[in-house]
Protein backbone atom coordinates (compact mmCIF):
# COMPACT_ATOMS: atom_id res chain seq x y z
CA UNK A 1 0.00 0.00 0.00
CA UNK A 2 1.28 3.43 -0.86
CA UNK A 3 0.42 6.57 1.09
CA UNK A 4 -2.60 7.49 -1.00
CA UNK A 5 -4.05 3.98 -0.87
CA UNK A 6 -3.71 3.87 2.91
CA UNK A 7 -5.34 7.23 3.52
CA UNK A 8 -7.97 7.08 0.79
CA UNK A 9 -8.99 3.50 0.18
CA UNK A 10 -11.62 2.72 -2.41
CA UNK A 11 -14.03 2.01 0.42
CA UNK A 12 -13.39 5.44 1.88
CA UNK A 13 -14.00 7.03 -1.48
CA UNK A 14 -17.45 5.52 -2.02
CA UNK A 15 -18.36 6.23 1.59
CA UNK A 16 -17.45 9.91 1.53
CA UNK A 17 -21.00 11.23 1.26
CA UNK A 18 -22.27 12.97 4.40
CA UNK A 19 -24.67 11.23 6.74
CA UNK A 20 -27.84 13.28 7.19
CA UNK A 21 -30.31 12.50 9.94
CA UNK A 22 -33.88 13.43 9.23
CA UNK A 23 -35.12 13.59 12.82
CA UNK A 24 -33.97 13.06 16.42
CA UNK A 25 -35.58 9.62 16.25
CA UNK A 26 -33.16 8.42 13.58
CA UNK A 27 -30.64 6.05 15.15
CA UNK A 28 -27.00 7.16 15.04
CA UNK A 29 -24.78 4.09 14.68
CA UNK A 30 -21.38 4.47 16.35
CA UNK A 31 -18.25 2.37 15.99
CA UNK A 32 -15.82 2.57 18.94
CA UNK A 33 -12.13 2.00 18.18
CA UNK A 34 -10.05 1.05 21.21
CA UNK A 35 -11.61 -0.56 24.28
CA UNK A 36 -8.48 0.19 26.30
CA UNK A 37 -7.75 0.51 29.99
CA UNK A 38 -7.71 -3.22 30.65
CA UNK A 39 -4.84 -5.37 31.82
CA UNK A 40 -4.74 -8.11 29.19
CA UNK A 41 -3.54 -10.62 31.81
CA UNK A 42 -6.74 -10.03 33.83
CA UNK A 43 -9.40 -10.23 31.12
CA UNK A 44 -11.78 -13.06 31.91
CA UNK A 45 -10.78 -13.03 35.59
CA UNK A 46 -13.11 -10.22 36.65
CA UNK A 47 -10.21 -7.80 37.23
CA UNK A 48 -10.42 -5.52 34.21
CA UNK A 49 -9.96 -1.82 34.96
CA UNK A 50 -12.13 0.94 33.54
CA UNK A 51 -10.57 3.16 30.89
CA UNK A 52 -11.43 5.72 28.25
CA UNK A 53 -12.55 3.14 25.70
CA UNK A 54 -14.99 1.61 28.15
CA UNK A 55 -16.24 5.13 28.97
CA UNK A 56 -16.99 5.59 25.27
CA UNK A 57 -18.90 2.32 25.16
CA UNK A 58 -20.90 3.21 28.26
CA UNK A 59 -21.37 6.86 27.28
CA UNK A 60 -22.81 6.26 23.84
CA UNK A 61 -24.85 3.25 25.01
CA UNK A 62 -26.82 5.32 27.49
CA UNK A 63 -28.00 7.83 24.86
CA UNK A 64 -31.42 7.63 23.28
CA UNK A 65 -31.52 6.54 19.63
CA UNK A 66 -27.78 5.86 19.60
CA UNK A 67 -26.43 2.37 18.95
CA UNK A 68 -22.88 1.15 19.54
CA UNK A 69 -23.05 -0.94 16.40
CA UNK A 70 -19.39 -1.96 16.25
CA UNK A 71 -16.36 -2.36 18.50
CA UNK A 72 -12.76 -2.49 17.27
CA UNK A 73 -9.50 -3.36 19.01
CA UNK A 74 -6.18 -4.89 17.98
CA UNK A 75 -6.16 -6.91 21.23
CA UNK A 76 -8.62 -9.81 20.98
CA UNK A 77 -9.08 -9.92 24.77
CA UNK A 78 -10.08 -6.25 24.80
CA UNK A 79 -12.31 -6.73 21.78
CA UNK A 80 -14.11 -9.64 23.45
CA UNK A 81 -14.56 -7.56 26.60
CA UNK A 82 -16.03 -4.61 24.67
CA UNK A 83 -18.41 -6.76 22.66
CA UNK A 84 -19.53 -8.52 25.82
CA UNK A 85 -20.08 -5.23 27.62
CA UNK A 86 -22.37 -3.85 24.89
CA UNK A 87 -24.26 -7.14 24.72
CA UNK A 88 -24.75 -6.99 28.50
CA UNK A 89 -25.85 -3.34 28.44
CA UNK A 90 -28.10 -3.43 25.40
CA UNK A 91 -28.95 -7.08 24.82
CA UNK A 92 -27.56 -6.95 21.29
CA UNK A 93 -24.15 -8.05 20.13
CA UNK A 94 -22.25 -5.41 18.10
CA UNK A 95 -20.03 -6.17 15.14
CA UNK A 96 -16.42 -6.92 16.07
CA UNK A 97 -13.40 -5.71 14.10
CA UNK A 98 -9.71 -6.29 14.75
CA UNK A 99 -8.66 -3.89 11.96
CA UNK A 100 -10.15 -0.38 12.06
CA UNK A 101 -9.83 -0.11 8.27
CA UNK A 102 -12.48 -2.80 7.92
CA UNK A 103 -14.69 -0.85 10.31
CA UNK A 104 -14.34 2.26 8.14
CA UNK A 105 -15.59 0.25 5.15
CA UNK A 106 -18.83 -0.53 7.02
CA UNK A 107 -21.45 1.73 5.42
CA UNK A 108 -23.86 1.07 8.30
CA UNK A 109 -21.63 3.08 10.66
CA UNK A 110 -22.38 6.82 10.91
CA UNK A 111 -19.79 7.98 13.42
CA UNK A 112 -16.46 6.79 14.80
CA UNK A 113 -15.28 7.14 18.38
CA UNK A 114 -11.50 6.87 18.85
CA UNK A 115 -9.93 5.87 22.18
CA UNK A 116 -6.55 4.59 20.99
CA UNK A 117 -3.00 5.61 21.91
CA UNK A 118 -2.20 9.20 20.89
CA UNK A 119 -0.07 8.34 17.86
CA UNK A 120 -3.16 6.93 16.11
CA UNK A 121 -5.60 9.79 16.84
CA UNK A 122 -4.94 11.94 13.78
CA UNK A 123 -4.41 9.19 11.17
CA UNK A 124 -7.64 7.43 12.18
CA UNK A 125 -9.59 10.68 12.27
CA UNK A 126 -8.44 11.67 8.79
CA UNK A 127 -9.32 8.26 7.39
CA UNK A 128 -12.71 8.32 9.10
CA UNK A 129 -13.49 11.75 7.63
CA UNK A 130 -12.49 10.48 4.20
CA UNK A 131 -14.79 7.51 4.71
CA UNK A 132 -17.73 9.83 5.38
CA UNK A 133 -17.86 9.37 9.16
CA UNK A 134 -18.19 11.96 11.89
CA UNK A 135 -15.57 11.55 14.62
CA UNK A 136 -15.28 11.82 18.39
CA UNK A 137 -11.53 11.59 19.06
CA UNK A 138 -9.89 11.39 22.44
CA UNK A 139 -7.54 14.05 23.71
CA UNK A 140 -4.97 15.03 22.63
CA UNK A 141 -6.33 15.00 19.09
CA UNK A 142 -2.82 14.94 17.61
CA UNK A 143 0.58 13.52 18.41
CA UNK A 144 2.53 16.52 17.07
CA UNK A 145 2.13 20.05 15.69
CA UNK A 146 1.86 18.94 12.05
CA UNK A 147 -1.00 16.57 12.84
CA UNK A 148 -2.86 19.29 14.75
CA UNK A 149 -3.14 21.23 11.49
CA UNK A 150 -3.93 18.21 9.33
CA UNK A 151 -6.78 16.95 11.51
CA UNK A 152 -8.54 20.32 11.23
CA UNK A 153 -7.92 20.42 7.49
CA UNK A 154 -9.55 17.00 7.08
CA UNK A 155 -12.61 17.99 9.13
CA UNK A 156 -13.06 21.07 6.95
CA UNK A 157 -12.42 19.39 3.61
CA UNK A 158 -14.89 16.57 4.22
CA UNK A 159 -17.30 18.74 6.24
CA UNK A 160 -17.46 16.35 9.18
CA UNK A 161 -18.41 16.88 12.79
CA UNK A 162 -15.18 16.26 14.72
CA UNK A 163 -15.05 16.66 18.50
CA UNK A 164 -12.05 16.34 20.80
CA UNK A 165 -12.75 14.41 24.00
CA UNK A 166 -12.27 17.42 26.29
CA UNK A 167 -15.27 16.53 28.44
CA UNK A 168 -15.02 19.48 30.80
CA UNK A 169 -16.02 21.75 27.89
CA UNK A 170 -19.53 20.32 28.35
CA UNK A 171 -19.64 21.01 32.09
CA UNK A 172 -22.41 23.54 32.79
CA UNK A 173 -20.47 24.89 35.75
CA UNK A 174 -17.27 25.45 33.80
CA UNK A 175 -19.18 27.02 30.92
CA UNK A 176 -20.71 29.42 33.43
CA UNK A 177 -17.30 30.17 34.96
CA UNK A 178 -15.85 31.12 31.58
CA UNK A 179 -18.87 33.29 30.77
CA UNK A 180 -18.59 35.00 34.16
CA UNK A 181 -14.99 35.91 33.33
CA UNK A 182 -16.01 37.14 29.88
CA UNK A 183 -18.62 39.33 31.61
CA UNK A 184 -15.97 40.85 33.88
CA UNK A 185 -16.61 39.06 37.17
CA UNK A 186 -12.93 39.13 38.17
CA UNK A 187 -11.99 42.09 35.99
CA UNK A 188 -9.14 41.94 33.47
CA UNK A 189 -8.01 38.28 33.45
CA UNK A 190 -4.24 38.43 32.97
CA UNK A 191 -3.09 35.02 34.26
CA UNK A 192 -4.35 31.43 34.22
CA UNK A 193 -2.72 28.51 35.97
CA UNK A 194 -3.33 24.86 35.17
CA UNK A 195 -2.66 22.13 37.74
CA UNK A 196 -2.03 18.48 36.95
CA UNK A 197 -0.95 16.85 40.19
CA UNK A 198 -1.45 13.10 39.82
CA UNK A 199 -0.13 10.32 42.04
CA UNK A 200 2.02 8.45 39.51
CA UNK A 201 4.16 5.59 40.80
CA UNK A 202 7.17 4.17 38.99
CA UNK A 203 6.50 1.97 35.97
CA UNK A 204 9.65 -0.03 36.67
CA UNK A 205 11.40 -1.84 33.86
CA UNK A 206 9.98 -4.61 31.70
CA UNK A 207 12.05 -6.81 29.41
CA UNK A 208 11.37 -7.43 25.74
CA UNK A 209 9.40 -10.56 25.07
CA UNK A 210 6.89 -12.27 22.82
CA UNK A 211 3.79 -10.44 21.65
CA UNK A 212 0.75 -11.67 23.65
CA UNK A 213 -1.54 -14.06 21.82
CA UNK A 214 -4.37 -12.31 20.02
CA UNK A 215 -2.56 -8.97 19.65
CA UNK A 216 -1.82 -7.36 16.26
CA UNK A 217 1.25 -5.51 17.45
CA UNK A 218 2.20 -4.26 13.98
CA UNK A 219 -1.15 -2.50 13.59
CA UNK A 220 -0.96 -1.24 17.18
CA UNK A 221 2.45 0.28 16.37
CA UNK A 222 1.09 1.80 13.15
CA UNK A 223 2.91 5.05 12.24
CA UNK A 224 5.39 4.77 15.16
CA UNK A 225 8.85 3.21 14.91
CA UNK A 226 8.79 -0.56 15.39
CA UNK A 227 10.23 -1.77 18.70
CA UNK A 228 10.47 -5.22 20.17
CA UNK A 229 7.44 -5.89 22.35
CA UNK A 230 7.64 -4.87 26.00
CA UNK A 231 4.76 -4.48 28.45
CA UNK A 232 5.86 -0.96 29.35
CA UNK A 233 5.46 0.10 25.73
CA UNK A 234 2.00 -1.41 25.51
CA UNK A 235 -1.31 -0.88 27.34
CA UNK A 236 -1.48 2.40 29.25
CA UNK A 237 2.25 2.90 29.89
CA UNK A 238 2.66 3.92 26.24
CA UNK A 239 1.75 7.40 27.59
CA UNK A 240 5.31 7.75 28.90
CA UNK A 241 7.13 7.10 25.59
CA UNK A 242 7.57 9.83 22.96
CA UNK A 243 6.83 7.45 20.07
CA UNK A 244 3.22 7.01 21.21
CA UNK A 245 2.33 9.51 23.95
CA UNK A 246 2.95 13.06 25.15
CA UNK A 247 3.60 12.53 28.85
CA UNK A 248 1.12 13.57 31.53
CA UNK A 249 0.98 17.06 30.01
CA UNK A 250 -0.74 15.42 27.03
CA UNK A 251 -2.65 12.86 29.09
CA UNK A 252 -4.50 14.38 32.05
CA UNK A 253 -2.89 17.77 31.48
CA UNK A 254 -4.53 18.53 28.13
CA UNK A 255 -7.89 18.89 29.92
CA UNK A 256 -6.58 21.64 32.19
CA UNK A 257 -4.49 23.21 29.41
CA UNK A 258 -7.65 23.53 27.33
CA UNK A 259 -9.57 25.16 30.18
CA UNK A 260 -6.64 27.49 30.99
CA UNK A 261 -6.52 28.76 27.39
CA UNK A 262 -10.31 28.91 27.08
CA UNK A 263 -10.76 30.92 30.26
CA UNK A 264 -7.89 33.25 29.43
CA UNK A 265 -9.48 33.95 26.04
CA UNK A 266 -6.36 33.45 23.94
CA UNK A 267 -5.26 31.29 21.02
CA UNK A 268 -1.56 31.09 20.09
CA UNK A 269 1.38 32.03 22.35
CA UNK A 270 4.32 34.17 21.31
CA UNK A 271 6.76 32.66 23.80
CA UNK A 272 6.90 29.20 25.42
CA UNK A 273 9.27 27.87 28.06
CA UNK A 274 9.25 24.56 29.95
CA UNK A 275 11.68 22.97 32.39
CA UNK A 276 11.42 19.78 34.38
CA UNK A 277 12.59 16.21 34.47
CA UNK A 278 11.98 12.61 35.42
CA UNK A 279 12.54 12.62 39.16
CA UNK A 280 12.70 9.96 41.91
CA UNK A 281 12.36 6.85 39.76
CA UNK A 282 14.87 4.86 37.70
CA UNK A 283 12.61 3.17 35.18
CA UNK A 284 11.66 2.95 31.51
CA UNK A 285 9.75 6.24 31.36
CA UNK A 286 11.01 8.74 28.75
CA UNK A 287 8.66 11.68 29.32
CA UNK A 288 9.05 14.04 32.31
CA UNK A 289 7.00 13.38 35.40
CA UNK A 290 7.52 16.92 36.73
CA UNK A 291 7.20 19.93 34.44
CA UNK A 292 6.79 23.70 34.81
CA UNK A 293 5.51 25.52 31.72
CA UNK A 294 5.01 29.20 30.92
CA UNK A 295 3.28 30.76 27.91
CA UNK A 296 3.09 34.42 26.92
CA UNK A 297 0.28 35.78 24.73
CA UNK A 298 -0.08 39.12 22.99
CA UNK A 299 -3.50 39.39 21.38
CA UNK A 300 -5.67 42.42 20.67
CA UNK A 301 -3.18 44.65 22.42
CA UNK A 302 -3.29 42.65 25.66
CA UNK A 303 -0.42 40.84 27.29
CA UNK A 304 -1.46 37.65 29.16
CA UNK A 305 0.25 34.66 30.67
CA UNK A 306 -0.57 30.99 31.19
CA UNK A 307 1.29 28.82 33.70
CA UNK A 308 1.04 25.05 33.84
CA UNK A 309 2.48 22.59 36.32
CA UNK A 310 2.71 18.79 36.25
CA UNK A 311 3.62 16.87 39.41
CA UNK A 312 3.72 13.11 39.72
CA UNK A 313 3.71 12.25 43.42
CA UNK A 314 2.45 13.39 46.83
CA UNK A 315 1.38 17.01 46.63
CA UNK A 316 -0.66 19.82 48.13
CA UNK A 317 -3.39 21.63 46.22
CA UNK A 318 -4.25 25.28 45.63
CA UNK A 319 -7.47 27.09 46.53
CA UNK A 320 -10.33 24.59 46.06
CA UNK A 321 -8.21 22.61 43.59
CA UNK A 322 -6.94 20.20 46.19
CA UNK A 323 -6.43 16.53 47.02
CA UNK A 324 -9.03 14.47 48.87
CA UNK A 325 -9.10 14.85 52.66
CA UNK A 326 -9.55 12.02 55.10
CA UNK A 327 -12.68 11.69 57.18
CA UNK A 328 -11.51 12.17 60.79
CA UNK A 329 -14.45 10.06 61.99
CA UNK A 330 -13.37 7.05 59.96
CA UNK A 331 -9.98 6.00 61.27
CA UNK A 332 -7.98 4.61 58.43
CA UNK A 333 -11.01 4.80 56.19
CA UNK A 334 -11.16 5.95 52.62
CA UNK A 335 -10.54 9.61 51.81
CA UNK A 336 -13.35 11.93 50.88
CA UNK A 337 -13.34 15.15 48.91
CA UNK A 338 -14.51 18.35 50.60
CA UNK A 339 -18.28 18.92 50.25
CA UNK A 340 -17.67 21.72 47.74
CA UNK A 341 -16.30 19.34 45.11
CA UNK A 342 -17.52 16.21 43.41
CA UNK A 343 -15.79 12.85 43.58
CA UNK A 344 -12.62 12.49 41.48
CA UNK A 345 -12.89 10.72 38.14
CA UNK A 346 -12.36 6.99 37.83
CA UNK A 347 -9.78 7.40 35.08
CA UNK A 348 -7.39 10.00 33.69
CA UNK A 349 -10.04 12.25 32.21
CA UNK A 350 -12.31 14.92 33.61
CA UNK A 351 -15.54 13.64 35.11
CA UNK A 352 -18.11 12.57 32.55
CA UNK A 353 -21.85 13.10 32.82
CA UNK A 354 -24.03 15.15 35.10
CA UNK A 355 -23.80 12.68 37.96
CA UNK A 356 -20.01 13.01 38.23
CA UNK A 357 -17.77 9.99 38.57
CA UNK A 358 -17.09 7.16 40.97
CA UNK A 359 -14.81 7.75 43.98
CA UNK A 360 -11.50 5.95 44.16
CA UNK A 361 -8.88 5.15 46.77
CA UNK A 362 -6.31 7.31 48.55
CA UNK A 363 -4.38 9.69 46.32
CA UNK A 364 -3.08 13.23 46.29
CA UNK A 365 -4.46 14.36 42.95
CA UNK A 366 -5.16 18.07 42.54
CA UNK A 367 -6.51 18.77 39.08
CA UNK A 368 -7.96 22.05 37.87
CA UNK A 369 -7.39 25.70 37.04
CA UNK A 370 -6.96 29.09 38.67
CA UNK A 371 -7.67 32.44 37.01
CA UNK A 372 -6.45 35.81 38.27
CA UNK A 373 -7.92 39.20 37.36
CA UNK A 374 -7.88 42.83 38.44
CA UNK A 375 -10.98 42.32 40.65
CA UNK A 376 -10.49 38.84 42.08
CA UNK A 377 -9.73 35.26 41.24
CA UNK A 378 -11.61 32.09 40.30
CA UNK A 379 -10.91 28.37 40.71
CA UNK A 380 -12.19 25.62 38.44
CA UNK A 381 -12.06 22.08 39.77
CA UNK A 382 -11.95 19.46 37.03
CA UNK A 383 -14.80 17.70 38.82
CA UNK A 384 -17.38 20.11 37.38
CA UNK A 385 -17.33 22.99 39.86
CA UNK A 386 -16.05 26.53 40.25
CA UNK A 387 -15.75 29.14 42.99
CA UNK A 388 -14.78 32.80 42.93
CA UNK A 389 -13.39 35.35 45.39
CA UNK A 390 -13.79 39.07 44.80
CA UNK A 391 -11.91 42.21 45.86
CA UNK A 392 -9.12 42.68 48.36
CA UNK A 393 -11.33 41.13 51.00
CA UNK A 394 -11.62 37.98 48.86
CA UNK A 395 -15.34 37.97 49.48
CA UNK A 396 -17.05 34.82 48.21
CA UNK A 397 -18.48 35.32 44.74
CA UNK A 398 -20.56 33.15 42.41
CA UNK A 399 -20.01 29.39 42.45
CA UNK A 400 -21.59 26.36 40.89
CA UNK A 401 -21.26 22.60 40.50
CA UNK A 402 -22.86 20.91 37.52
CA UNK A 403 -21.59 18.49 34.89
CA UNK A 404 -22.69 17.79 31.37
CA UNK A 405 -22.62 15.09 28.71
CA UNK A 406 -19.90 15.47 26.08
CA UNK A 407 -21.01 12.38 24.16
CA UNK A 408 -24.54 13.75 23.91
CA UNK A 409 -23.19 17.08 22.69
CA UNK A 410 -21.36 15.27 19.88
CA UNK A 411 -24.46 13.29 18.88
CA UNK A 412 -26.58 16.45 18.83
CA UNK A 413 -24.13 18.04 16.40
CA UNK A 414 -24.11 14.88 14.26
CA UNK A 415 -27.88 15.25 13.96
CA UNK A 416 -28.01 19.02 13.43
CA UNK A 417 -24.94 19.22 11.13
CA UNK A 418 -24.06 22.47 12.94
CA UNK A 419 -20.35 22.58 13.72
CA UNK A 420 -20.82 25.54 16.06
CA UNK A 421 -22.86 23.30 18.36
CA UNK A 422 -19.82 21.24 19.32
CA UNK A 423 -18.42 22.21 22.71
CA UNK A 424 -14.90 21.03 21.80
CA UNK A 425 -14.88 21.39 18.01
CA UNK A 426 -11.64 20.11 16.54
CA UNK A 427 -10.14 23.53 15.83
CA UNK A 428 -10.45 24.40 19.53
CA UNK A 429 -9.08 21.01 20.53
CA UNK A 430 -6.16 21.24 18.12
CA UNK A 431 -5.22 24.74 19.30
CA UNK A 432 -5.04 23.66 22.95
CA UNK A 433 -3.15 20.54 21.94
CA UNK A 434 -0.55 22.71 20.22
CA UNK A 435 0.27 24.27 23.60
CA UNK A 436 1.06 20.80 24.92
CA UNK A 437 3.33 20.10 21.94
CA UNK A 438 5.13 23.45 22.19
CA UNK A 439 5.81 22.97 25.91
CA UNK A 440 7.12 19.45 25.34
CA UNK A 441 9.35 20.70 22.52
CA UNK A 442 10.72 23.47 24.74
CA UNK A 443 11.50 20.86 27.39
CA UNK A 444 13.18 18.55 24.90
CA UNK A 445 15.41 21.18 23.27
CA UNK A 446 16.10 22.88 26.60
CA UNK A 447 15.28 26.48 25.72
CA UNK A 448 12.56 29.07 25.26
CA UNK A 449 10.64 29.01 21.97
CA UNK A 450 9.54 32.14 20.11
CA UNK A 451 6.46 31.02 18.21
CA UNK A 452 5.19 32.72 15.04
CA UNK A 453 1.52 31.83 14.56
CA UNK A 454 1.50 33.26 11.02
CA UNK A 455 4.11 30.80 9.76
CA UNK A 456 3.38 28.17 12.42
CA UNK A 457 7.08 27.85 13.17
CA UNK A 458 9.55 28.60 15.94
CA UNK A 459 11.63 31.59 14.88
CA UNK A 460 15.27 30.75 14.26
CA UNK A 461 15.23 27.26 15.77
CA UNK A 462 15.61 24.43 13.26
CA UNK A 463 15.93 21.79 16.00
CA UNK A 464 12.61 22.78 17.54
CA UNK A 465 10.86 22.96 14.16
CA UNK A 466 12.08 19.47 13.33
CA UNK A 467 10.06 18.19 16.30
CA UNK A 468 6.86 19.61 14.80
CA UNK A 469 6.50 16.35 12.88
CA UNK A 470 8.09 12.91 12.73
CA UNK A 471 9.14 10.17 10.33
CA UNK A 472 6.06 8.00 9.75
CA UNK A 473 6.44 4.26 9.38
CA UNK A 474 5.07 3.32 5.98
CA UNK A 475 2.36 2.82 4.94
CA UNK A 476 0.89 4.64 7.95
CA UNK A 477 1.69 8.15 6.75
CA UNK A 478 -0.18 11.38 7.47
CA UNK A 479 -0.06 13.26 4.13
CA UNK A 480 0.81 16.89 3.47
CA UNK A 481 -2.55 17.22 1.69
CA UNK A 482 -5.58 15.50 3.16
Amino acid sequence: MDRRHFLMSSAAAFGAASSVFGSPNDTVRVGVIGVGGHDWTSIGKGKAKSGRGESHLQGFSRLENVEVAAVCDVDQSHLDYGVGLIEKLKGKKPKAYADFRKLLEDKDIDAISIATPNHWHTPMTIMACQAGKDVYVEKPCSHNMFEARQIVAAARKYDKMVQQGSQIRSSKAVQEAVQQMRDGLIGDVYLSRGLCFKWRDTIGRTPVGPVPAGVDYDLWTGPAPKHEFSLNRFHYNWHWFWDYGNGDLGNQGIHEMDVARWGLGVKYPTKVSAIGGHFMFDDDQETPNTLNCAFEFNENGKHKMLEFEVRHWMSNGEATVRPPVRNPNAAGGPPRRPPAAAAPPADDSAAEGAAGARPRGPNSDAIGNLFYGSKGYLAVDSYNSYKSWLGREQAPGPEKREGGDHFLNFIEAVRSRKREGLNAEIDEGATSTMLVHLANISYRVGRTLHFDSKTMTVTGDAEANKLFTKVYRKPFVVPEKV
